[in-house]
């Protein structure tokens, strides 16, 4: 039956285009057309505003129940709850066009009045994603990024939560979307302050924020990370590729990608962004990023990055090259995958030389001496001592110091480090083009950016450095310091997997990372923070110990959701993949929200209830043994029986 209706809803696309292709014959020419007003009639539901797949895209994949297919992929439902909670839509209007509904993410620093603010706030993060790309890929970062300054993000139009309109093709150029960001971060930006812009870039995120940085028409841009940077538009090769494929119609070419996802997270269209070996999670958001892509976006997105042809009437358009890198005066990071097929590191090699730089590291030789190697841009290229070099075993990294001091006069930004420099780290195999979401990278990741943001942008944007201000002025500590001190700070081992235990204070006598770290080293191998705003102690006491730090944000006073459940599930199953053996003796995991009891109870409890096969009283009898006084709001307690009841059939509410 399956096989009947996809072989119908294929014929039924063929005869649709067939005639709408006869109607326009005399006006289509190709699929990058002249005439944008007749373009629309290559994509099958190019109108839709609500982001809806077409139907024939669901049944192709074979679903014997399109409706959970559909929930899987439908980036409303799957959306991240720190990306739900702060984002609102917006309409932005630009020289080239009116973007009616843009998802917009602005989510301020939890201690931002507490902070210095003078002479200029805090620089403000601004998130770009690439083509068929979406700001829920940059969640894990900003999971961590929140906690150090004031971050905006967008998903592009037709991409993640934005409606697809306009549907002009000169909409979706790079230069037509890097208007739109300067207009988005225009209205978001407190310019009268002297609010300063860091653009994180992810893929082609990373050209359309050159332009951005190139323009700098009404915000000053600070400095510039390139996560998989491409240097250089298309090759002639890549041109002629691109050019055949746009050719083809869209529902032709829907066919084919649907025949490209065949093995859902095994398929070839995973495997091309981040490696046949990827860890399965990787895989699977990797699948439903792929999925939310649509064809007519990516179409009108692909051919703006490909350069205007000669005497042609088409508008501006084609990726920047390396004159634009050349030309940004500002601190640039340049981070990539040596498992990355799609932009491979030699982009950031091309990059370094155009800067002056003529190696970047990668994991097959050592870091490059830049005083015997590089005569560096303007003719200045200071070698840097050992400690100012970081290495490490994650990654590969060099930092070169280009050109003049861009620190400006005395006052106007005092916490400002900035000097014009160019640092590049390669993360080895198998990192890839996923690795900003990839849980074996991310982390990594996050910890560069804040490095390179504190030490050679403003010194505010280091979490150890707010926390070192808010202490001393007494303005950042735990909620009822009373209440938290007579809170019993580790437990018991629970099902010898866990210890609950109350957030970590970062100028306590007993309970501080540093204290943490000499008391329970061996003993608990990560510490799962579940609290939802920024913590009141630096992790990086915790990882410098050898500890991990994992921050997973869920809202105080509220039941998680299934959805946060199972996440957590799934973070607990990667910590303890490694381990060889278990029980009580082993390293265990900690959890907390701020007093360790009600949400890192009931967490504990899914997971003892799904994967160790407990029942939902065994749970929480269990959870209360090593944690007495155990989950004490009533709602949590009833929501574990409502969500593990056997046998409970709900029926639709009317």
């Amino acid at each position: 039956m399956v096989q009947l209706l996809a072989a119908c809803s294929i014929i039924h696309g063929i005869r649709l285009w067939r005639r709408r292709s006869q109607r326009e014959e005399s006006k289509i020419k190709d699929a990058g057309p002249a005439d944008h007003k007749t373009t629309r009639e290559w994509d099958l539901g190019a109108g839709s505003q609500s982001g809806k797949f077409p139907t024939i895209l669901l049944v192709l994949q074979g679903s014997t129940n399109n409706s959970l297919r559909y929930a899987w992929i439908d980036a409303d439902l799957t959306d991240p709850g720190l990306l739900k909670k702060h984002s609102t839509f917006k309409s932005y209007t630009t020289s080239t066009a009116t973007y009616p509904s843009i998802r917009t993410f602005y989510r301020l620093h939890s201690q931002a009045d507490k902070l210095p603010s003078k002479p200029t706030p805090l620089p403000l993060l601004v998130f770009v994603h690439g083509l068929g790309g979406s700001l829920a890929q940059f969640n894990p970062l900003l999971t961590s990024l929140v906690n150090v300054g004031p971050c905006l993000g967008v998903d592009l139009p037709g991409c993640g939560r934005s409606a697809f309109s306009p549907t002009t093709w000169d909409a979706y150029t790079p230069k037509a979307l890097a208007e739109l960001l300067c207009v988005v971060i225009a209205q978001n930006c407190a310019q009268d302050k002297g609010q300063g812009v860091i653009l994180i870039g992810h893929s082609a995120g990373c050209s359309y924020s050159t332009l951005v940085a190139q323009a700098q028409q009404r915000a000053e841009v600070l400095a510039l990370v390139a996560i998989c940077p491409q240097a250089t538009p298309p090759s002639e090769k890549q041109i002629a590729t691109f050019e055949k494929i746009l050719r083809v119609p869209t529902p032709i070419f829907n066919l084919w990608r649907t025949w490209d996802r065949r093995g859902g997270p095994e398929s070839a269209s995973v495997a091309r962004f981040v490696g046949k070996n990827a860890d399965i999670e990787v895989k699977k958001l990797q699948e439903r990023f792929n999925t939310q892509s649509r064809t007519a976006v990516w179409r009108r997105m692909a051919w703006g990055a490909l350069p205007r042809r000669e005497r042609s009437k088409e508008p501006e358009k084609g990726l920047p090259g390396l004159d634009v890198w050349a030309s940004l005066k500002i601190p640039l990071f340049l981070v990539g995958g040596e498992g990355d097929g799609i932009t491979k590191t030699d982009q950031i090699t091309k990059i370094g030389r155009a800067l002056g730089k003529v190696e970047v590291p990668t994991s097959s030789h050592s870091v490059a001496d830049i005083n015997e190697k590089s005569n560096g841009m303007n003719g200045k290229a200071n070698r840097l001592s050992l400690d100012e070099k970081r290495q490490s075993t994650a990654s590969h990294t060099e930092l070169t110091v280009i050109g003049d001091n861009l620190q400006p006069p005395s006052g106007i930004a005092t916490y400002s480090k900035r000097r014009r420099v160019l640092k590049t780290s390669i993360l080895p195999a198998p990192a890839s083009h996923a690795l900003l979401y990839d849980p074996a990278t991310y982390r990594t990741l996050a910890g560069l950016i804040q490095d390179f943001m504190s030490e050679h942008v403003d010194t505010r944007l280091s979490l150890g450095w707010q926390l070192q201000h808010l202490s001393t002025e007494g303005k950042w500590d735990v909620k009822n310091l009373a209440k938290w001190q007579a809170v019993r700070p580790v437990s018991e081992p629970i099902a010898g997997i866990f210890r609950a235990m109350k957030t970590l204070r970062e100028i306590d006598d007993t309970h501080s990372p540093e204290i943490f770290v000499r008391n329970w080293k061996g003993r608990i191998k990560a510490v799962i923070d579940i609290s939802h705003e920024s913590p009141v102690y630096d992790p990086k006491g915790l990882e410098r110990g050898g500890i991990e730090y994992h921050k997973f944000p869920t809202v105080s006073k509220i039941p998680p959701t299934p959805e946060e459940a199972d996440d957590f599930i799934k973070l607990v199953d990667r910590l303890r993949a490694p381990a060889s053996g278990g029980g009580e003796e082993g390293p265990l995991i900690a959890v907390h929200c701020h007093y360790g009891f009600n949400r890192t109870g009931f967490f504990i409890c899914c997971y003892l209830i799904e994967k160790e096969g407990y029942g939902v009283q065994q749970a929480i009898d269990a959870f209360a043994a090593g944690r007495p006084k155990g989950i004490n709001h009533e709602h949590f307690l009833d929501q574990l029986f409502v969500r593990y009841c056997v046998g409970l059939k709900r029926a639709p509410t009317m």
